[in-house]
This record gives C-alpha cells, sequence and structure tokens, in this order.
C-alpha cells in the first residue's frame, strides 16, 4: 500500500545544505533533496535565484511574524502550498510583486 512512498529513491530525501546569503549575513540551510527542486521551482517561475527567493521569504517572513523560528520548517511549507496549488500560488505571488 505504502510501497510508492517506502520505495523511492534515497536521493529524494537525501539532506542537502546549501550556503546562502540573507540580507548581507552568510547562513546555510538544510533541507532534503525534494524541497530544493521545488524551490529551484518557485524561484524559476519567479525569475529569481533560489538565494534571492529564500532571502525575499526569509525577511516577508520576518517582517510579518517578528522573527522567524524553524526557517528550515517555514520552507518545507511554502514548497508543500506550491505543490497543493502551483499555478494559484504564482499567481498570488505575481500580484505580490506587482503591488
Amino acid at each position: 500500500m505504502c510501497e510508492i512512498f517506502a520505495k523511492q529513491p534515497q536521493e529524494n530525501y537525501q539532506f542537502i545544505t546549501r550556503s546562502i546569503r540573507i540580507d548581507g549575513h552568510a547562513t546555510s540551510v538544510k533541507l532534503e533533496s525534494s524541497f530544493w527542486l521545488i524551490l529551484e521551482e518557485i524561484a524559476s517561475a519567479q525569475n529569481m535565484t533560489v538565494p534571492k527567493f529564500i532571502s525575499t521569504v526569509y525577511l516577508e517572513a520576518l517582517e510579518h511574524n517578528g522573527e522567524v523560528n524553524n526557517f528550515a520548517s517555514l520552507l518545507r511549507c511554502a514548497c508543500l502550498t506550491y505543490a497543493r496549488h502551483p499555478e494559484v500560488t504564482l499567481q498570488l505571488a505575481k500580484q505580490e510583486q506587482l503591488a
């Protein structure tokens, strides 16, 4: 019953750590490779690099919440939001960019 999930290639859930700069500060983000692929897709659809997209998400979350706890989880949830409704998510993101 769960073979489609259990027998997926291990590369799908292998951790990858990337170094990025957020607001001029060097940091690293550790996510499963599948999430990095989704982030690349989202960033590309918005004509951004992955580091630029991640930095934008961080700064907007900081502005909205006053702090950003567990940023990796925020990125995973962003990927899930996109995966559930990609067209709607990108349309809303484009509207926000124009505002």
